[in-house]
């Protein structure tokens, strides 16, 4: 007779792309954890070119649920997290980056909190992957497990890099908007909390994030996130969004250009750069859109 397999209770989903310097760490973390129930690790290889699945076969033996699956026909994070969560077999979906760090007791902190709620998040922490100039100036937007957002202020979101999801409600809204580059998790918060579910925090389940560590990477991240939060506001505007006053867009270019010094300080030039990559993002945002949301 064939081995009896055990129910699946909550599948673990990252998307992978090119991560091979750090998905030893994040899979380390996750085989370390601790929950009484069953649980799987999906890894979604998106067009990995690196050895990452390489180091993918290396867990095999001391994470026996753990499976590699494919998402080649197109580049994209949301695409592969929605390849994942089908080839998921349980009703719990929990998703984490190839680039973070899962803390202890995360993914029992995650089913605490899906035992009660069907859409979860857990806090974030910036300090242990990152060194001080790239994460003191930024603080902690998600320190709770979940985010407040003010650009114009609107539902509370979270990152994807940390969420837990029935798969019942994760299919009723569609998974992730796989036409979008960047605030697909945004986006999928906000469609999940139309519909009628709200996100609620998963206190017990910690993250350690890991930042851009290049003025180049940072400025590159910042730029793409601002342009698509003008997307968000062109889809959400007619959807109970506020208005985004031009004079705030004003105010807030002079307010970087009159701080350009800060540029030149080691401690802050992050933020800074960070800062003007955002602003540089809702233009060209605001051009790409044909929407005033500078």
């Amino acid at each position: 007779m064939g081995e009896t397999l055990i129910p699946v209770r909550l599948s673990v989903v990252i998307a992978c792309y090119n991560a091979e310097e750090t998905i030893g760490q994040q899979l380390e973390a996750l085989a370390g954890q601790v929950w009484t129930d069953s649980w799987e690790v999906i890894v979604v290889n998106n067009r990995c070119t690196d050895g990452s699945m390489q180091v993918v076969e290396r867990y095999r033996e001391r994470m026996p649920r753990l499976r590699a699956v494919d998402a080649v026909e197109r580049q994209g994070a949301a695409y592969a997290m929605n390849v994942g969560a089908r080839a998921a077999s349980a009703q719990w979906l929990a998703f984490c980056d190839a680039d973070d760090v899962v803390a202890p007791g995360w993914i029992a902190g995650l089913a605490k909190a899906l035992s009660t709620h069907a859409f979860v998040s857990g806090p974030q922490e910036f300090e242990r992957l990152n060194a001080p100039a790239v994460t003191k100036p930024f603080g902690n937007g998600q320190a709770t497990g979940i985010q407040e957002y003010t650009d114009p202020p609107y539902l509370p979101h979270c990152g994807a890099g940390n969420i837990g999801i029935t798969r019942k409600v994760f299919d009723s809204v569609g998974g992730f908007d796989e036409t979008m580059a960047a605030c697909f998790d945004t986006d999928f918060c906000w469609r999940v909390q139309l519909a009628g579910v709200s996100l609620r925090p998963a206190p017990d389940a910690l993250l350690h994030v890991r930042r851009r560590h290049t003025m180049r990477g940072i400025l590159a991240q910042a730029r793409l996130w601002g342009q698509w939060n003008v997307f968000l506001y062109k889809r959400y505007r007619t959807r109970g969004m506020p208005n985004v006053a031009w004079r705030e867009g004003l105010r807030g270019w002079l307010h970087l250009i009159r701080r350009i010094r800060v540029a030149f300080d080691p401690e802050y030039r992050a933020l800074w750069v960070w800062q003007m990559g955002w602003r540089v993002g809702r233009l060209i945002g605001s051009i790409k859109y044909r929407v005033l949301a500078f």
